[in-house]
């Protein structure tokens, strides 16, 4: 009796053993048989051409030859023998560095306008926002190019008032300006961001401060800013990221000129790429940028514990 009842828990246990590993295998599987798709166009489509091209880097690789493994000598060249490079490197730089906090500035001032209750407030949302929706299409840079040209609307305009025109996207010295007000003016989707984080803020903070003599300038300083630092920190690195890339508005309108003024990186690589077909030497500067881009967002992650405030956050720093 006791060896029978014995056998019977042991096959219990072992039944329930079974169905516990079965039921942690048939769980993960569902999802992963749910994620699929994507998990194949991860793989195939980014994954895969993006390791791929990181070993393309380190060859010659065109497509008139045979590809050769030549180690390290494409970023040797890039580096020490190459001024396009340089120059195409420093562009980006400056279109960075001068678009980026604009953007953000106009966006965040054009969110704190339209979080007020006024009324056909959602028909100007829209309106303001529309721009975003084609993004830097080449439609708008073409358009941007006639408002712009020498016979341009904003030639016209000034001249109206008297002012003389000048051909923006034909001098070098106007011609990246130009470009950075396009992408100023495409706020749209940053916007709907900074807006979303403003009504997220209690009004009762507002209303004390003003008990306590805040004035506006001082509410946003001490309130607005430090509640939408998170917010601020996201659009950030999403600006930062779009900037590097970079590519249609300088091709479509200034082609990269005059005097290479406006030649981005992004414009180079495509250059070597698809009208020398230098695949490899291509490979190298695209993980150049690749590398750049995650410097600057790991530099921007690093300082946002001093200027991005969270919940949990007491003087700048985590409660314990």
């Amino acid at each position: 009796m006791n060896r029978s009842t014995a056998a019977i828990a042991q096959s219990a246990a072992k039944t329930k053993k079974s169905s516990y590993f079965r039921s942690r295998w048939n769980a993960p599987l569902a999802g992963y048989l749910f994620i699929s798709p994507w998990l194949i166009g991860f793989l195939a489509l980014t994954a895969y051409p993006l390791f791929l091209s990181l070993y393309y880097s380190f060859t010659d690789y065109t497509l008139m030859q045979p590809m050769k493994w030549i180690g390290t000598r494409n970023y040797e060249r890039i580096f020490t023998a190459d001024p396009k490079f340089i120059q195409s490197a420093k562009v980006t730089f400056m279109y960075v560095l001068a678009s980026v906090p604009l953007k953000l500035i106009a966006a965040l001032f054009v969110a704190i306008i339209l979080s007020k209750a006024v009324k056909g407030i959602s028909f100007y949302r829209t309106a303001i926002y529309f721009p975003s929706l084609i993004g830097g299409s080449i439609g708008v840079s073409l358009l941007w190019r006639n408002i712009f040209g020498v016979d341009g609307i904003f030639n016209k305009l000034i001249g109206f008032f008297g002012f003389e025109g000048k051909g923006w996207i034909t001098s070098p010295d106007t011609a990246l300006s130009t470009l950075i007000l396009l992408t100023v003016w495409q706020f749209g989707s940053t916007m709907v961001i900074f807006l979303a984080g403003l009504k997220q803020i209690p009004n009762d903070l507002y209303e004390a401060s003003s008990v306590d003599g805040a004035n506006k300038v001082t509410q946003f300083f001490r309130i607005t800013l430090p509640m939408l630092s998170p917010i601020l920190y996201f659009n950030l690195i999403m600006a930062v990221i779009g900037a590097f890339q970079m590519f249609t508005s300088a091709f479509v309108i200034t082609n990269g000129g005059p005097m290479n003024s406006t030649y981005v990186y992004a414009m180079y690589l495509y250059e070597r790429a698809f009208s020398r077909y230098e695949l490899g030497y291509a490979s190298a500067l695209a993980w150049i940028m690749l590398v750049a881009i995650i410097a600057a967002t790991v530099l921007i992650s690093y300082t946002s514990k001093y200027w991005v405030f969270y919940e949990t956050d007491t003087g700048g720093k985590k409660r314990k």
